[in-house]
């Protein structure tokens, strides 16, 4: 068994974020193409503490990657208040012809890592391009940051940001960090409708438990959205666009904004397809309608960047080997 914390990963997530969408493009056709085994995802809840939960996601992933694993992930809001971070993960990869598990990985960072990913690989290919006139971010934390990294160093034109938070101070601090790194016009908004009005691209990241966007009205310039936080849109607002997800069975579950649409229509018509639909040209997006992306994050998806990760860290000599963590099983 290898552990892996955080520094090494993010060592080499920092350095390759062009390649890791190849990886996660990779992943998503591999699982398009019937060579994975994706489980429903279980959710701990507990009765006490609405908010909070512990979601697994099994996996199998072949083609290039060839790896079985298990992300455990924790989601608890209030751990903001005391000064620790949201969410807290771990990655059991697990060989497959013995079944043993040979690592575990820190995996906050490969959770925002690959859901990043997707959703930079989403607006290129619903945008066409690289380019984005203006980014409305809704939700400042830690999936917005690596969102814009991704941006960033994948060299996205971008001329202006609109940023919203129920925090303002949290979205002042973000606008902080970009300053840093872009030239373009950075303004902190004081409500959400700001963060849609004349953006072509709007990132959703919160950490919102059901609806809290209702107008249809705020889709009329027909923007790309990325859903990434899943229960942000009312369900009028999903019927007034294109729908993309990733694999429809997960994401129509668990009181998401899809879900509530099914609920409402009886039907998932509203669902246009998925984006390996769209990466192998079997749909194209419909330029004069708005475009929704609500990615549910595929488990194979952190299997391919945690395994991706895991070569380039013991290549290197990295990781901590514990040779004798199985019992009967020599050094």
């Amino acid at each position: 068994m290898t552990v892996i914390g955080a520094g090494a990963i993010t060592a080499e997530t920092d350095r390759h974020r062009p390649e890791l969408v190849d990886v996660v493009r990779a992943a998503y056709l591999a699982h398009d193409a019937g060579d994975s085994a994706n489980p429903h995802s279980s959710f701990l809840r507990f009765p006490d503490q609405r908010r909070s939960r512990i979601i697994s996601l099994p996996a199998y992933l072949g083609g290039a990657f060839e790896v079985a694993g298990n992300k455990w992930i924790a989601s608890f809001p209030d751990n903001t208040q005391h000064g620790i971070p949201r969410a807290s993960a771990t990655l059991i990869l697990n060989d497959c012809i013995t079944g043993y598990p040979f690592a575990c990985m820190e995996s906050s960072i490969i959770s925002a890592t690959r859901t990043a990913a997707s959703a930079v690989l989403g607006a290129q290919t619903l945008l066409g391009a690289r380019r984005a006139r203006r980014v409305g971010m809704v939700g400042t934390g830690l999936i917005a940051q690596h969102v814009w990294r991704f941006l960033r160093d994948l060299e996205w034109e971008i001329d202006a940001f609109r940023l919203f938070d129920l925090d303002p101070a949290a979205a002042g601090r973000f606008a902080a960090v970009l300053a840093k790194d872009t030239e373009a016009e950075l303004v902190a908004v004081d409500n959400v409708e700001e963060a849609f009005t004349d953006c072509d691209l709007v990132v959703l990241s919160t950490v919102a438990g059901e609806p809290h966007l209702h107008d249809p009205r705020l889709l009329a310039h027909h923007p790309v959205v990325l859903h990434l936080s899943l229960r942000d849109l009312a369900p009028e607002m999903i019927l007034a666009a294109q729908n993309f997800t990733d694999d429809v069975d997960h994401a129509v579950r668990e009181r998401t904004s899809l879900h509530l649409t099914e609920q409402r229509t009886g039907n998932r018509d509203f669902i246009d397809g998925t984006l390996a639909d769209l990466l192998r040209e079997r749909l194209d997006r419909d330029p004069t309608r708005p475009a929704i992306f609500s990615p549910f994050g595929l488990g194979v998806l952190d299997l391919a960047v945690g395994k991706w990760v895991y070569d380039r860290v013991i290549s290197a000599g990295g990781g901590h080997r514990v040779s004798d963590f199985f019992s009967g099983v020599g050094a």
